[in-house]
């Protein structure tokens, strides 16, 4: 029977062991999954980053290259004499083959010469002959500069032309210009060609060369928002879905792409570059796939092995059935054992109940004698003020030292009234009081401590009442022995302070601080009979009470030690309303 009942717990034990590997695998395959995908994209990113990095200071230094060796040739030709001659004597019928001889050895666009006037005399495309050029930048700039003139020039059906002009002069006098055409627009055709898109702006910002035919005369930002490259970009973005996200320096069409921007030494000019994440997402994709597909069939091996397991528990449930027959009578028998146990555990319970008595009763002895101490010593100590102002015949000071031992005594009764109904908690009626007037006759009450010890009492204070409601007596019980904690802490202190301040806000909270040197184990300091005094100082019952009180009237006392040190004691009491105070006036 007992072997039948382990036999099943053993197979209750198999399956959550079961259950679990199988929890553990598919968590092993989710963080195999993320880390390999993480490594792979940071990998694969930043070779496709230093890629980029490598093709865009090609472009840059090509383009930079190309515009350097045309910058020479209308410095060069502005010294051709067969030129000068030309517009010396307007003979120009052959200016034009000498500019296409040239232009086939410098591999410029196209050369063009002008006279005086801006007419074209000279060009290699003879369709430009005759045509004027008066007004036009690289015309007007060249006569002007004695150095080679560079322009952009806005065409009429789109984009840019690139000129090197220079004036051509003699004995002083200036005889035209030579312009040389730069062909920048065949980069453009070599970048399209590939899946990033490049730009190219000027020192303002406009994009002067772009793979993207829209984006030219446009600053980056209005193009990347308005305009979207319809190219291979566009299709590798939409190719294949996003494991994770890829960080993004740009986005085109709402997806993230790889942003590299260089500086090209001529006139600011930079060079940007937009790359796709495509062959980041195919790599890591094909690694993740291979990972998937591996612990997709170990799953399915591992439910293979479970489905046959099934088969022979069922088998085995039909076995227990009896067994659990044969283990029902054994827990009637059970049962009945417990009851006998039932009856002993009620004689112990009643014994254990006697002994908690006897010890709640020395709780209370101790207590009265803890409460009972301070009042004790303050009239002692008053006794004997009294007698010496009796001596020196000052009778007023000395009846009021009396009346202060009266008041003690009083106080003192109110102690032990309040003892004996410990056990009748809730059946006290509670009236309201200023803790402003409270904290006044706990410090009076302690005057002659402090005066004893010259500790400096800084005290901060609402000025409006902070009305409470509850048993005044005993919230003047609770700051005596917060007060005399705090005169204890700082006895080793060479400048004795303790600060109290009194706030209202949802609460009515007394803070008490001093300067000593902090609680040392703070779990136990409300536990009855934990001290930290000498012996004879104390029997550790004063914390424990007063977090009794202030519990018994809806309130929180609480303990910390201060940032600067020293401890810190905050009680908390429910503030009275405007409908309390209405109450308690009628």
């Amino acid at each position: 029977m007992f072997r039948s009942a382990s036999s099943r717990e053993a197979t209750i034990s198999v399956s959550w062991r079961v259950r679990l590997a199988v929890a553990l695998l598919l968590v092993f395959a989710v963080v195999t999954i993320s880390i390999t995908n993480k490594l792979l994209t940071d990998r694969f990113t930043e070779s496709t980053r230093n890629r980029a990095e490598l093709r865009i200071a090609l472009y840059s230094g090509n383009l930079l290259a190309e515009l350097r060796q045309n910058a020479i040739v209308p410095q060069l030709l502005s010294r051709d004499p067969a030129l000068i001659e030309a517009l010396t004597r307007s003979d120009y019928s052959l200016s034009t083959q000498r500019l296409i001889s040239f232009v086939e050895e410098i591999g410029a666009a196209s050369l063009m010469l002008y006279d005086i006037d801006g007419r074209t005399v000279a060009a290699t495309d003879r369709n430009r002959l005759g045509a004027s050029h008066r007004q036009e930048a690289y015309f007007v700039d060249a006569l002007r500069s004695n150095s080679t003139v560079f322009s952009v020039i806005p065409r009429d059906t789109g984009g840019y032309r690139f000129f090197y002009s220079r004036r051509i002069h003699e004995a002083g006098t200036n005889l035209g210009v030579i312009a040389a055409e730069v062909d920048l627009q065949r980069f453009e055709r070599a970048w399209a060609g590939i899946s990033d898109a490049v730009i190219v702006t000027d020192s303002t910002g406009d994009i002067i060369m772009a793979t993207e035919p829209r984006w030219r005369g446009l600053t980056e930002s209005e193009a990347l928002s308005n305009q979207t490259p319809q190219s291979a970009i566009e299709r590798a973005i939409k190719a294949t879905a996003d494991w994770t996200a890829l960080p993004a320096d740009a986005y085109l069409q709402g997806e993230a792409v790889m942003r590299l921007s260089s500086r090209i030494p001529f006139r600011g000019w930079r060079i940007t570059s937009y790359t796709t994440y495509a062959s980041v997402r195919e790599k890591v994709n094909g690694v993740l796939a291979l990972e998937v597909m591996g612990f997709a069939i170990l799953l399915a091996l591992t439910f293979y092995a479970l489905s046959r397991r099934t088969a022979g528990r069922a088998a085995l449930f039909q076995r227990e059935s009896a067994e659990l027959r044969a283990l029902n009578a054994a827990l009637q028998r059970e049962v009945a054992e417990r009851k006998r146990v039932q009856q002993t555990l009620a004689v112990a319970e009643q014994t254990l109940e006697q002994s908690s008595k006897l010890a709640a009763l020395g709780e209370m002895s101790a207590a009265v004698s803890h409460e009972l101490n301070q009042p004790l010593a303050a009239m002692k100590t008053y006794l004997a003020g009294a007698r010496l102002l009796m001596q020196r015949n000052r009778l007023e000071e000395a009846l009021a030292s009396f009346g202060r031992i009266d008041d003690l005594i009083e106080r003192m009764g109110a102690i032990t009234r309040q003892l004996k109904s410990y056990a009748r908690k809730g059946q006290q009626q509670f009236s309201p009081f200023d803790m402003e007037e409270a904290l006044g006759s706990a410090l009076s009450m302690m005057e002659p401590q402090l005066r004893q010890r010259q500790v400096q009492i800084n005290r901060i204070l609402p000025s409006d009442p902070v009305q409470v409601m509850g048993d005044r007596m005993r919230i003047e019980q609770v700051l005596v022995n917060l007060l005399r904690n705090a005169l204890d802490a700082t006895k080793s202190e060479r400048n004795p302070t303790v600060e109290i301040i009194l706030s209202a806000g949802e609460t009515a909270t007394l803070t008490v601080r001093d300067n000593g040197p902090g609680i040392e184990d703070l779990d136990s300091l409300f536990e009855p009979f934990y001290t930290t005094k000498q012996p004879g100082d104390g029997v550790g019952l004063g914390l424990a009470i007063s977090s009794g009180i202030v519990s018994d009237l809806g309130g929180r006392l609480t303990a910390r030690n201060g940032q600067h040190g020293g401890a810190v004691f905050e009680m908390q009491l429910p503030i009275m309303d405007s409908t309390e105070k209405t109450q308690a006036a009628e």
